[in-house]
């Protein structure tokens, strides 16, 4: 683990502050992340399609640009996100794009239990909200809660940033492998700690990929819900 003279220890207050910063942030810039959906949404919708998995629940859902891909896909999708102002911004795209029928849009704080019943999805996506200012501990609880409101061999497929990131030990160490730079706190992973969050999952997919003009590096991981926990 990088160390730093500006190494910090999981000081609430800071943790907390990225909520407004996230919410500054969409309301400053409403399509900042673009209106494309992602390659991760892409590959995801190519095997929820195989799979024949039609209930989805996106966690960390930002401006709706995978998750209007999903809709215009034929899925029903539910989207969770800690910023008020995306929420919003998601539910008017759906209505403008007549596709409020196969959205829903609540707020969620991830740190919390999640608000649906046990068994509610076939499939749980996020893009990089693994790898937000969540603790291991908080990273724990959010994988037992995806695993609980997933049916039996439900998939999950999320992102995040790994280790290799050129960001990855730069800017304001936030303890454990997280980082902040210009305002916003990565959680960098690496092989092993993915492997140490499947508890109760089988690992179908670990595999790296690249996105954006540094690029940043990243890692999409597939897993699917075992019969027992």
């Amino acid at each position: 683990m990088h160390r730093s003279e500006t190494e910090v220890e999981f000081p609430n207050n800071i943790l907390n502050a990225q909520h407004q910063q996230w919410d500054e942030t969409f309301l400053a810039k409403p399509d900042m992340f673009g209106l494309d959906p992602s390659e991760p949404a892409i590959q995801a919708t190519k095997q929820f399609e195989r799979e024949g998995k039609s209930e989805i629940l996106e966690l960390g859902s930002g401006q709706g640009r995978d998750t209007l891909f999903f809709a215009r896909s034929g899925f029903q999708v539910t989207v969770a996100d800690y910023s008020q102002a995306a929420v919003e911004t998601i539910v008017s795209k759906a209505q403008s794009a007549g596709l409020s029928h196969q959205i829903a849009a609540v707020r969620q704080d991830v740190r919390e239990q999640l608000a649906f019943p046990d068994e509610s999805f076939e499939a749980c996506y996020s893009h990089m909200l693994f790898c937000m200012a969540l603790t291991t501990t908080e990273l724990e609880r959010l994988s037992r809660e995806v695993w609980r409101v997933l049916r039996p061999g439900g998939l999950n497929v999320y992102t995040v940033r790994h280790t290799s990131d050129a960001h990855c030990g730069i800017g304001v160490h936030r303890g454990e492998d997280m980082w902040e730079v210009g305002g916003f706190i990565v959680h960098f992973f690496n092989r092993e700690k993915v492997v140490h969050l499947a508890k109760g999952f089988e690992i179908v997919g670990m595999d790296e990929f690249e996105e954006g003009s540094l690029p940043r590096k990243l890692l999409r991981v597939t897993l699917r819900k075992e019969r027992q926990s």
